[in-house]
């Protein structure tokens, strides 16, 4: 199976939706010789580790019913919501993050959409980061409109994050309140306005296999340009509170996999990794993923930045990016 796979894979095709399944029930050696194949498929991107930041620029109060979310008002959690944060507050966090040893740093705000004058708040701060850094910014900020993504671009925006979260089929189960249609309609908006497109989704909220299988298989039909996978770490107040974790080897099959089905994009291990991987966490970079989030998520701590950049150099590969 493996030659049959890197045959083809060596000749640029990826694996097909039943190969992405059986590769996903291996066990024991065949693992690593997964993880292996993944690898090489990666390291024909280069050695260059792709690292981006992140700022909860305004927090909770979101109306949305995301059954994972610590943001949700549906949910009851010990977060500390904040307001929209000022411009000075985003470009020291932004400033901070570029000496930590990131390329990419992403504003993100909660709620569905971003009304006018949070919009105009977060262009504001776009415009003096793109000043002030040398960092490529992101955005992440609910469903977008039209004019929203042009005036996003036009501010300096490279790339809009917006995940998909897991399959069409299981999206109904871990939200209501908005669909999925919605979130794809936001990812053509985002492409249509010029920016590239940064979404994956969420492993360990209770999907199956196939259902991770159907998200990278639609993250491939959308085209994306880089796709974040995120590992759930339950947060008390929420539904998935007392769901049982995924084991790391099932994150790093995942992650090699995703690889294998989407070998030319940019996959980035973000949240939940080091609860989920924990003393695993450089093999994700020797199974197909070539991206990291640096620093503290949303409302969980990450680890120090100094010790992904030292990992990533331990392994021989170069942390950084592409400045844009």
């Amino acid at each position: 199976m493996f030659k049959i796979i890197r045959d083809r894979i060596e000749s640029g095709e990826p694996v097909n939706f039943q190969e992405a399944i059986e590769l996903m029930s291996l066990e024991g050696h065949e693992c690593i010789e997964l993880f292996s194949l993944a690898n090489r498929v990666r390291s024909m991107l280069g050695d260059r580790v792709d690292l981006c930041s992140i700022i909860n620029a305004k927090c909770g109060m979101c109306p949305e019913d995301c059954k994972f979310c610590a943001q949700s008002v549906h949910n009851d959690t010990s977060i500390t919501p904040h307001s929209l944060l000022d411009e000075d507050e985003i470009l020291n966090m932004a400033l901070m993050m570029q000496d930590e040893g990131a390329a990419r740093f992403c504003i993100v705000i909660s709620g569905k959409k971003i009304d006018g004058g949070d919009l105009d708040g977060v262009l504001s701060s776009i415009r003096r980061v793109k000043k002030e850094t040398s960092l490529s910014v992101c955005a992440s900020l609910g469903m977008l409109t039209e004019e929203s993504a042009i005036m996003l671009k036009e501010a300096g925006v490279t790339r809009i994050h917006h995940n998909l979260e897991s399959s069409s089929g299981f999206f109904k189960n871990i939200c209501t309140t908005h669909s999925y249609a919605d979130k794809i309609s936001t990812i053509h908006t985002a492409k249509a306005a010029g920016l590239e497109v940064c979404c994956g989704g969420i492993i360990g909220m209770g999907e199956s296999v196939r259902d991770r299988i159907e998200l990278a298989f639609t993250l491939g039909e959308l085209d994306v340009d880089a796709v974040p996978i995120n590992i759930l770490t339950p947060v008390k107040g929420t539904p998935l509170m007392d769901i049982r974790p995924i084991s790391p080897m099932e994150v790093l099959k995942t992650i090699a996999v995703f690889r294998l089905i989407l070998p030319g994009k940019d996959i980035r291990v973000a949240g939940g990794r080091e609860v989920n991987l924990r003393d695993l966490q450089c093999l994700s970079l020797l199974a197909g993923a070539n991206g990291l989030l640096l620093g503290n998520y949303l409302t969980t701590a990450g680890r120090l930045p100094g010790d992904d950049i030292r990992m990533i150099q331990d392994l021989g590969l170069i942390p950084g990016g592409v400045h844009v």
